[in-house]
């Protein structure tokens, strides 16, 4: 069973190796925008991360209702990994959406709508991180966890009402023509892959006896007993 698990991650990783290495080949070769130029291609990489970023936050909630619901520590664990892949896919958002602004709009930041929502969702995740380091009891912090990382998912259909229905600077459209449409698939699919293995990858570590990404609490060394020393 091992030896089989080992070859499928293997053979999981390869792939999702390879298709980045093919979407990257496909952003080299896709035509160049006329308008924004080759900081354009930044939306190959942007717009998969910001779906990723709304499918890992979702896993947290789904994962969440799970713990909240059968009280497993696999569904703590999960929920854990999820969110820590969330803060990594929301870390890329907006560091890519802030480079194309400097161009787009010669600013680095702006309190549009959908940028203070983005920010928002990546400033809960990571806070969801920060709390879990806080809180010793594994069950209090499962508990606790579990919770917050049902609220924060409401940011997500707010950052959609208000793509929606407020105006904004942000563009609504992606602008791409059909000769680029290959090298969007291909990192959507690369990029959704890379965030599937990373947290199956963090869910199995943390499902490891022997490691844990939060401390336990200590148990305190107690003197001997009198009259049981030498």
């Amino acid at each position: 069973m091992d030896r089989q698990r080992r070859w499928i991650a293997g053979s999981y990783w390869t792939l999702t190796i390879v298709l980045l290495a093919i979407g990257a080949f496909l952003v080299v070769r896709a035509p160049i925008d006329e308008t924004m130029g080759p900081i354009q291609k930044l939306i190959y990489l942007h717009l998969p991360v910001a779906v990723n970023t709304f499918l890992s936050s979702l896993v947290v909630c789904i994962a969440s209702v799970g713990y909240l619901a059968v009280r497993r520590q696999r569904w703590d664990d999960l929920a854990q990994a999820a969110a820590a892949v969330t803060v990594l896919n929301g870390t890329v958002l907006l560091l890519t959406g802030m480079c194309w602004g400097k161009v787009a709009w010669n600013l680095w930041w702006t309190w549009s709508p959908r940028l203070t929502f983005s920010l928002i969702l990546w400033v809960l995740y990571l806070a969801y991180l920060a709390v879990r380091r806080r809180i010793e009891s594994p069950e209090r912090r499962a508990q606790v966890s579990a919770v917050y990382g049902v609220v924060a998912f409401l940011d997500v259909p707010l950052l959609y009402l208000a793509v929606k229905l407020l105006p904004d600077v942000h563009p609504t459209q992606s602008g791409l023509i059909p000769a680029m449409y290959p090298a969007l698939w291909t990192w959507f699919v690369a990029i959704t892959m890379l965030t599937g293995g990373l947290i199956a990858a963090r869910f199995s570590l943390a499902r490891l006896p022997t490691f844990r990404w939060e401390k336990e609490p200590s148990t305190p060394t107690l003197p001997p007993a009198a009259g049981l020393t030498g």
